[in-house]
């Protein structure tokens, strides 16, 4: 296994910000912190600005895997900011396909469950001012997740990562994004079994529940 580590720690209120002449309001705007409180429905000092898809404590922190990185940069040719995905931990190997939902680590004090792949939205690309990306990071599928907090407690920048539970059903954040975004005939046992994985946020199962009805 990779040596995981944290790379940046972010956080932010939400702010009012210009895109193509039309102000929008959002919390992807983040900055970077030597240390992170997190509890069980947010991160002191991180907000939300639409709570309705964002937030919750299915979603108290977000992930954004730093080896995507270099991969964006390379392929738009200019340089991101840290926290350009509004991300609140930026780490090294842990990439949507070496985390599965359930997966449990320990990250300085706090305890964090993988709870869902993130769904992502055009707020990224307003983040980036660049068009292309929500699209590409769909197709890629590097798209981040989330984790729930299962004990609270302080992150700092040199916090060790600790996986304390590997989930048995093994079914990986991106295996998941693949099957609803990218499968053209999703296999109903497939959906079945990752529908019965007690521990993923309950906003996918809805969303694999309407792909089985489909």
């Amino acid at each position: 296994m990779h040596d995981r580590e944290i790379i940046y720690l972010s956080k932010g209120l939400p702010k009012d910000m210009v895109y193509k002449n039309e102000t929008y309001k959002s919390g992807i705007w983040k900055e970077q912190f030597e240390e992170l409180f997190v509890g069980f429905d947010q991160i002191n000092g991180d907000q939300v600005a639409n709570p309705e898809y964002h937030g919750g404590s299915e979603r108290v922190v977000c992930v954004y895997p730093f080896e995507h990185y270099a991969h964006w940069e390379n392929v738009f040719g200019k340089t991101l900011e840290p926290s350009a995905f509004g991300e609140n931990i930026t780490p090294i190997g842990m990439k949507e396909d070496q985390v599965c939902i359930g997966d449990v680590f320990q990250i300085g004090e706090a305890v964090l469950q993988v709870s869902q792949g993130r769904y992502p939205c055009s707020t990224i690309n307003k983040r980036n001012n660049n068009n292309l990306l929500l699209k590409r990071i769909v197709k890629t599928g590097y798209t981040g997740y989330f984790f729930r907090v299962l004990e609270e407690g302080k992150i700092t920048a040199d916090s060790q990562i600790k996986k304390l539970v590997s989930h048995p059903e093994q079914i990986t954040v991106s295996s998941i994004h693949h099957l609803y975004f990218h499968d053209p005939s999703p296999s109903m046992e497939v959906i079945e079994k990752i529908l019965g994985i007690e521990e993923l946020a309950g906003q996918w199962k809805e969303y694999l529940t309407e792909l089985k009805e489909r």
